[in-house]
């Protein structure tokens, strides 16, 4: 069974304080209403579909603006949130893979501490409506489909490393199935299928849902399962670190958890 992304600690209780004080100090203004400021952010595909639900909720309840990039967690892309920071696009919180969020730790682009755990999220298929459903219920069968499958594309990001280094050699079919996969930059995997340039099509549940023209097939079988832990965490060059810590903690808080848990992802606080 491939191993489980690590649920690692809350925020620790330095950053905790700080951000606190912070939000004490400049988040409100004459009768303690609160004073609104813009909050940066960059989050990956994973946690999209639940974000855009949830920005509108929080910008009512704290009178903060929050703009958004979007980008993968990982690699080279010009969009993903590595490149991005790495040109210094303006960012108060980043949200994407755990260990893709570790890494900018780092390398100084993420406060250290700041990381808090917000979604668990499970890899899926998808075709494009109306095709034939093929069966990946077991790993056997997945084993067929993949070999029968005349073209597969898959993400650029957590769920598509996994698959071209792990998943194919595991299985045992990398040699017949790596040369007709395709890597797929700064689109949706499910976007390709419905217009019909892939047959099948792997990604995370929460990304392959959302999307028009194509109809979800299912996760993979859990014996070959990865699930990753979505995380957010504040970029250290944040102009507002204490808005930062004040969306972070909303996006894991109780409240957020119903709409998180529609979109296909598991809560971390429903544990």
């Amino acid at each position: 069974m491939a191993p489980t992304a690590s649920i690692t600690r809350p925020i620790t209780r330095r950053f905790a304080l700080l951000a606190g004080a912070l939000a004490l100090a400049g988040c409100t203004g004459l009768g303690g209403k609160p004073v609104g400021t813009d909050i940066h952010v960059m989050t990956s595909g994973g946690f999209t579909a639940a974000y855009n639900e949830l920005r509108p909720d929080f910008e009512q309840r704290s009178g903060h603006t929050v703009k958004t990039a979007y980008g993968a967690s990982m690699g080279d892309a010009a969009d993903s949130i590595p490149s991005r920071l790495g040109r210094g696009e303006p960012a108060d919180v980043v949200i994407l893979a755990r260990s893709a969020l570790d890494a900018l730790v780092k390398d100084g682009k993420v406060v250290a501490g700041s990381q808090v755990d917000l979604v668990r999220s499970s890899i899926g298929f998808a075709v494009k409506r109306g095709a034939p459903r093929p069966d990946i219920s077991t790993v056997e069968a997945l084993k067929r489909t993949l070999l029968a499958a005349p073209s597969i594309a898959y993400s650029a990001s957590a769920s598509g490393t996994y698959y071209e280094t792990e998943l194919l050699k595991n299985l045992g079919i990398e040699a017949q199935v790596k040369p007709k996969s395709r890597r797929i930059l700064s689109e949706r995997v499910g976007t390709v299928v419905a217009r019909g340039d892939a047959a099948l099509g792997l990604q995370q549940v929460s990304e392959l849902l959302p999307i028009e023209g194509i109809d979800y097939i299912g996760p993979l079988p859990a014996e070959v399962q990865r699930v990753t832990v979505f995380s957010a965490g504040v970029a250290t060059g944040s102009k507002q670190p204490a808005a930062a810590a004040e969306l972070i903690r909303y996006l894991a808080s109780p409240a957020a958890a119903p709409t998180i848990a529609k979109t296909g992802l598991e809560p971390v606080t429903a544990k």
